[in-house]
């Protein structure tokens, strides 16, 4: 059994950018990660709540689908309005329903004059691993992962919604980074579960094809950047044209969305300025996508099925060949 490591402990650098301090999504002021892991014989599955400081009052957001194959709750409200009022939680497809009405109930409990709510929840399938049909996710544990929330580096590979997910032929789940800008910061968290050919700096690493349910990708974008609605859709999509730079085959049953938003409510940024942003996301999510990957841990759950870890020496291998 291999240790989990991060893709830079084991010497793979992504891009040029420098990253923030944890090299993760936290590094963005004002955002704060908890995440609730179930993972037992038969159960591999959780939570991942994405808090932006501000929330409430509305935040610039938007959503990039890729392929719409997927079950992401209150999308269609931030494209009308361009913001997000709720905290981003990520979950397993069944249970993505009971984690939105629990959001809505802790969002309540804490504003007594709250009369409408979009709760914002994706999902990928992580029926390979887990028993979904049971849809195990509780008000507690979605409640557990908001109130847990912090400014850490949060836990990536088999952790939270992450905890049943494969991609790319291989164990997979939850990863993070981020990247500096002049003025500003950009930090990504992706949960994945997708096929294709793993791909490390431009070199494809073949694998035998993991038989999962389900081939989807969420991903969270966050900035602290002052960027309007239209911007920030903009920089989502750049978001879904990363899982290319990592093997995704974007495949017909495959969920692909991105969800963008600023901390910064207060829009000032001009276009023309938006080649450091556009280069900080694709590269944050790309070394994110990889960190899913290296910090999974080999993983035997429903029906006797078993997802592996990738090798880490594949990752040394080719990155050292290129």
């Amino acid at each position: 059994m291999q240790t989990p490591r991060r893709l830079r402990d084991l010497g793979v650098v992504v891009g040029t950018l420098p990253t923030g301090p944890l090299n993760a999504i936290t590094d963005v002021p004002g955002v704060r990660v908890g995440q609730t892991t179930i993972a037992t014989d038969d159960l591999n599955t959780g939570v991942t709540a994405i808090v932006p400081d501000g929330y409430a009052d509305g935040l610039p957001a938007a959503v990039a689908v890729g392929n719409g194959y997927g079950k992401l709750v209150g999308s269609t409200q931030v494209d009308e309005l361009g913001r997000i009022e709720t905290p981003i939680l990520l979950t397993g497809t069944l249970s993505v329903f009971r984690v939105a009405d629990a959001l809505v109930t802790w969002l309540i409990e804490r504003d007594p004059k709250a009369t409408s709510l979009n709760p914002v929840v994706g999902e990928t399938n992580d029926a390979f691993l887990s028993d979904i049909r049971r849809r195990p996710i509780t008000p507690e544990h979605v409640h557990a992962a908001l109130d847990s929330a912090s400014t850490d580096l949060p836990a990536e590979g088999c952790a939270g919604a992450g905890t049943g997910t494969t991609a790319l032929g291989f164990k997979a789940g939850i990863g993070t980074s981020s990247r500096t800008v002049e003025q500003g910061s950009v930090g990504a968290i992706v949960q994945s579960n997708f096929s294709g050919l793993l791909t490390v700096l431009g070199r494809p690493i073949p694998a035998v094809p993991v038989d999962a349910d389900g081939n989807s990708c969420m991903i969270v974008v966050a900035t602290d950047l002052p960027l309007d609605a239209r911007q920030l859709g903009r920089l989502a999509r750049r978001a879904v044209f990363a899982l290319a730079r990592v093997g995704s085959d974007y495949a017909q049953g495959s969920g692909d969305y991105a969800i963008a938003f600023t901390t910064n409510p207060i829009a000032g940024y001009q276009d023309k300025d938006l080649r450091a942003p556009f280069q900080a996301v694709t590269e944050s999510v790309e070394e994110a996508l990889l960190n899913s990957l290296t910090m999974a841990r080999t993983t035997k759950g429903h029906r006797g099925n078993t997802a592996h870890a990738v090798p880490h020496e594949l990752i040394r291998e080719s990155s050292h060949e290129r």
